[in-house]
């Protein structure tokens, strides 16, 4: 299983020392030249491996860390993400329900994008300087929240959630689930920035 994380702002960053405690690679990048940020990269672990966006996507694995209005420019770079899971990281705070084309999910209208592709909502609701921290907590670990109308990629997700070190809890679809960890207009789902830990 190959992973890779799009977007290398303070989230895609965060993600990528989550792998590197892990030891796990990952390919990260951005619209940018890998050599822009391949000294972030190399400084957080030798696991994270910079590339190009048309090499990235290669990756089994998508984290979608940019900005929501970012995430169709992501998606043309493949004619179809069939056989690919995408963990959805974005949250489109001040986006209009208007501009979300009628979706009660923003999550609905990145899945809607990536055509073919197998969506997973998640990571999304801890902000960067949460995420970035070792999710081992008191003896407990940290939470993260997966949405999906794909149980089986939320259980892909989930187990990789694991291996990274989080406790991953399943809310259900996009719909039900994906509306509790999202933002809308100037709203924020009652899941968001909620840090909460599970002591197994």
């Amino acid at each position: 299983m190959s992973y890779a994380i799009i977007g290398f702002g303070k989230l895609g960053q965060a993600l990528a020392k989550a792998f590197a405690r892990s030891g796990i690679e990952v390919s990260v990048a951005t619209t940018r030249d890998p050599e822009s940020f391949a000294s972030t990269a190399t400084a957080i672990g030798p696991t994270i491996i910079p590339k190009t966006l048309a090499q990235a996507v290669k990756a089994d694995v998508v984290f979608l860390a940019v900005r929501f209005e970012s995430h169709q420019d992501v998606a043309k770079a493949l004619p179809t993400w069939k056989g690919k899971t995408i963990v959805d990281v974005t949250n489109a705070y001040g986006v209009s329900p208007e501009e979300l084309g009628g979706q009660p999910s923003s999550a609905k209208v990145v899945a809607q994008a990536f055509t073919g592709g197998r969506l997973v909502k998640g990571f999304n609701h801890l902000v960067a300087a949460v995420l970035d921290q070792d999710p081992s907590v008191h003896g407990g670990r940290r939470v993260v929240f997966l949405a999906s109308d794909d149980d089986g990629a939320a259980t892909e997700i989930g187990a990789l959630a694991e291996k990274l070190g989080f406790a991953p809890i399943k809310l259900g679809g996009l719909s039900e689930g994906g509306l509790l960890v999202q933002a809308r207009g100037n709203s924020w789902g009652q899941l968001i920035f909620k840090d909460l830990v599970k002591f197994d």
